[in-house]
């Protein structure tokens, strides 16, 4: 994309970004890194809140709400996919009525009172489950405001999410060189800092869970969040807001409905004949005029003017659609190929709080005679990892291919996420390997009915190392790649799909976690999932997971191959 290198001496921030009076937003005093800071602060305590909120999750509805392996795996999965889900809501409301900074600010505060109730559920007596020697017995109703909770922390985290990483994103000017390359770096340092949080929260917390008590292992979270929603909220004077831009879903609707009606009509081979206002600003507010581009070209009869498109001298917007709006659209339709294929990918991270967690609950977990590491902790290590390869990817990979490629980040988006796939089949592998090494080792010694198996957890290390390393190309990439190819008036909304994908591949996850249990347990067969591992074959699942990340690998080198970038018109740029 073609940028315009603005001066120093310039005041106002380009396409409408306004200061938290409505004010053009100056430059030199709003924006860039200075605001960041608060944004980086409140995702380091959010994140700390979040992960030690749902790390050791899978092991507390076992222990405290007396549910089995699959079943607990299946109830996490549900409710981290309704998590990754909720995000088109918040990220709808932001674009179209409210902005990014009024919908964090709401929602923040559900995402806090869904901790607040979750923890008062398992701490305070009479919500909490008794327990005694034979184990815990929680009421339906103890259940049902546990459940309750979550799904609304489920609300908050999924309203509060696209918006919050795109709001950090509009704090540099993208039609500015220097800021631009400033935001590249920003959503690496932003994955980062979230990294940070969840090393806290993997491993101090999951401890404090597993020996203090869950009280205080779901409470210092609860603490963790309310700080971050104070961080975010000192920074309100330093930020540029955008104003949004109208329903996204209406203009996408309004584009589908006027090329239906116009199914018949020929569109010209000459651009200049379709519609588009003779202003320089386009007439979707908060959005850049965007160029023609001659793919889906069957979307552009819905900018092909004919007479009856008028109303009383105005264009109906149902009947004639400008050639930006339907670029819009177009930008959005090629979105969607690529974000399916992270849905695979989705359901791979998943199994660190799941099936990670379970396996290695089977294997020696000591440090040492006296110390015992929680099977959790293990995600200290997918996340240490992502620590490792943000900065040397930032600082050390970028400049060396950027010399070699030409390209200003050393790979291209699309490239980057490709090396993230590819790398994380081989973390199924590496998953699939342990647990055939396990199960060998349960058969030729008669292992069945042993707990733990004499394997360290320590060898689970090289998955989760590979998972962290996947995570910093896709993930990374996927939340840069959304929010630059998504049209200006639809950032949050785009932002919100590669959320979504999270949540499909949990519900992915969830569905073959069912579909296996019921098929392989026919016949009174124990299945391949279990409650007791040993005699069960959860390498067979790894091995699924392997061939659905291969195939899933191939189709995506096919759809980048034909994905077209988006361009905004030279005198925006």
């Amino acid at each position: 994309m073609e940028t315009t290198q603005i001066s120093d001496d310039a005041v106002a921030v380009m396409y409408g970004t306004v200061d938290i009076h409505g004010n053009p937003a100056d430059r030199k005093k709003t924006g860039n890194w200075k605001a960041c800071l608060f944004i980086l602060g409140s995702e380091l305590f959010e994140s700390l809140a979040n992960c030690g909120m749902s790390t050791n999750l899978v092991n507390y509805f076992v222990d405290r709400l007396h549910e089995g392996n699959a079943t607990a795996s299946t109830n996490i999965n549900n409710w981290s996919g309704t998590c990754f889900i909720l995000p088109l809501l918040g990220a709808f409301l932001a674009d179209a009525y409210w902005g990014k900074f009024r919908v964090i600010a709401i929602f923040s505060m559900l995402y806090l009172l869904g901790m607040v109730v979750f923890t008062l559920s398992a701490s305070v007596n009479g919500l909490k489950p008794s327990c005694s020697a034979d184990g815990c017995h929680p009421t339906t109703p103890q259940i049902g405001v546990a459940f309750i909770s979550l799904y609304l922390v489920a609300l908050g985290f999924g309203a509060y999410e696209p918006c919050f990483s795109s709001f950090g994103a509009d704090q540099f000017d993208e039609t500015d060189d220097k800021e631009r390359n400033k935001k590249s770096s920003f959503f690496n340092w932003l994955y980062f800092t979230s990294n940070v949080g969840a090393l806290l929260g993997s491993s101090l917390l999951v401890w404090i869970q597993n020996n203090v008590g869950w009280g205080w292992g779901f409470g210092i979270p609860t603490i963790a969040m309310a700080i971050a929603v104070v961080l975010f909220f000192c920074g309100f004077r330093l930020y540029r807001f955008q104003k949004p831009g109208g329903s996204p879903l209406t203009r996408i609707a309004q584009v589908l409905v006027a090329t239906f009606t116009k199914i018949k009509i020929k569109v010209p081979h000459e651009k200049s004949l379709l519609y588009e206002t003779a202003d320089a600003e386009s007439s979707i507010k908060g959005s850049r005029k965007l160029e023609y581009t001659h793919e889906l070209r069957c979307f552009d009869k819905a900018a092909v003017p004919i007479d009856s498109d008028n109303i009383r001298g105005t264009p109906n917007p149902w009947r004639l659609c400008t050639v930006t709006q339907v670029e819009e659209f177009k930008a959005v339709v090629r979105l969607l190929p690529i974000w399916a294929t992270g849905i695979v990918f989705s359901a791979i991270y998943s199994q660190m709080s799941t099936m990670f967690v379970l396996q290695g609950n089977t294997l020696d977990q000591h440090i040492g005679p006296n110390f015992k590491i929680p099977s959790a902790t293990l995600l200290t290590f997918d996340i240490l990892s992502v620590m490792f390869w943000v900065p040397v990817y930032d600082l050390i990979i970028i400049p060396a291919f950027s010399r070699l490629t030409g390209h200003e980040r050393g790979f291209s988006l699309l490239q980057r996420m490709g090396i993230g796939l590819l790398i994380s089949i081989f973390s199924m592998v590496t998953a699939g390997i342990l647990e055939v090494v396990r199960l060998d080792m349960v058969k030729k010694h008669n292992y069945y009915d042993l707990k733990t198996i004499p394997i360290s957890i320590f060898w689970q290390i090289p998955q989760y190392f590979l998972v962290g390393c996947a995570e910093v190309f896709i993930c990374i990439g996927q939340l840069e790649f959304f929010y630059d190819q998504a049209p200006d008036a639809m950032r949050s909304l785009c932002s919100a799909l590669s959320l979504t994908a999270m949540a499909l591949g949990n519900y992915l996850s969830s569905l073959l976690v069912t579909i296996v249990t019921d098929v392989t347990t026919r016949d009174g067969k124990l299945g391949w999932i279990p409650d007791n591992l040993n005699r069960g074959h959860l390498d067979y699942f790894f091995w699924l997971l392997t061939v659905l990340s291969v195939a899933n690998f191939l189709a995506y080198l096919w759809i980048a191959k034909w994905y077209t970038y988006k361009k905004v018109t030279a005198s925006q740029a």
